[in-house]
């Protein structure tokens, strides 16, 4: 009888060990970096380099301890739909074509009151009951920004002035339902999904025991899957806004092109909870458009550096990237509409 070989897979250890090794690489990439700017262009920073690495270290500590509480509730929440909700409930409540549904999916958000952060394992619980790809990411995006504490932090900050609440909520919206859209013509979903997420999706369907027990090996095996890409992506968030001077991007406050970019890419940048950074960019209002605050608004809660390493623990690079893409086209759009209108 022929048998058929298989490619052999990587071990989790050695899977575990090449990331170990690309985050060190990455840090010392880093910290290289420092040191030569503070070598050949003393005078591109206002600050010395231990000053800035303190300010980096802050930084990067107030992004994961502001995250950490919403990711608990996240797993919570994943943990309760998987285990605790009866096969079907949810289902039987959605609408049976793929475009309602996913207009239903991106104002579920609405009634969960948790940041990006929490939102990745809560989604990645969908996956695991059956939820298309497509679906999970209407819901992805459009969540944060809907949420009733960021509605309720967003009008604290801007109240209706220039249409910035308004048009946070009708762009997240339109953006979700556009990148459930695209992905929902995949002809193969699974291609969009990581082998390490595909590999845990087993070892859940497998898991055998009470519901107590499925409750405690859920948690465990979420926590190890987001918290290593949390601390990275803090870490990261940290050690950019060291290396990128707020200065630079201020300078190019009033041009209502430059504006949008420069805020979007200081959304990426500060890595901030969609809960609390409508505050934020309050303290930008009087120097840049009002367009640029709500591209700032849009493209934080969804493709910052600590939400790219958190979804990255599920989607493929491939789909972060056309995320990216799409969202900024998007948002930098939404940005001109607004200054124009305004």
């Amino acid at each position: 009888m022929a048998t058929t070989s298989r490619p052999a897979t990587p071990s989790p250890q050695r899977t575990g060990a090449s990331r170990t090794l690309v985050a060190l690489g990455l840090g010392v990439v880093i910290i290289a970096a420092l040191f030569l700017v503070d070598a050949f262009a003393p005078t591109f920073f206002a600050q010395p380099l231990p000053i800035r690495a303190q300010d980096g270290l802050t930084l990067a500590l107030s992004v994961l301890i502001e995250s950490l509480p919403f990711v608990v509730l996240g797993v919570v929440l994943s943990i309760i739909v998987q285990v605790w909700v009866p096969p079907g409930t949810i289902e039987r409540w959605m609408p049976r074509a793929p475009w309602a549904r996913r207009a239903v999916l991106s104002l579920l958000g609405m009634f969960i009151p948790v940041c990006e952060c929490g939102n990745v394992p809560f989604a990645r619980g969908l996956l695991m009951r059956g939820f298309g790809v497509s679906d999970t990411l209407t819901f992805l995006v459009a969540a944060p920004i809907v949420n009733p504490i960021v509605i309720i932090s967003t009008h604290a900050a801007f109240g209706f002035s220039d249409g910035i609440l308004v048009a946070r909520l009708i762009g997240g919206f339109l953006v979700a339902n556009l990148i459930g859209w695209l992905y929902s013509r995949h002809p193969d979903p699974d291609k969009l999904l990581t082998e390490r997420f595909l590999e845990t999706c087993e070892i859940v369907v497998q898991e055998r025991g009470d519901r107590g027990r499925r409750t405690l090996a859920q948690f465990v095996v979420e926590l190890r899957s987001v918290m290593p890409a949390l601390i990275i992506g803090s870490l990261l968030a940290g050690a950019v806004q060291v290396l990128v001077p707020r200065s630079a991007l201020l300078a190019i406050g009033s041009d209502p092109a430059l504006s949008i970019a420069a805020m979007m890419a200081l959304a990426i940048v500060v890595s901030l909870c969609s809960n609390v950074d409508a505050f934020f960019a309050l303290s930008f209002a009087s120097t840049f458009t009002p367009g640029s605050i709500v591209a700032f608004l849009v493209v934080g809660p969804i493709i910052d550096l600590k939400m790219m390493a958190l979804l990255r623990t599920t989607f493929s690079t491939r789909v972060l990237v056309g995320m990216t893409v799409v969202v900024v086209l998007f948002a930098f759009s939404l940005g001109t509409v607004v200054n124009l209108l305004v």
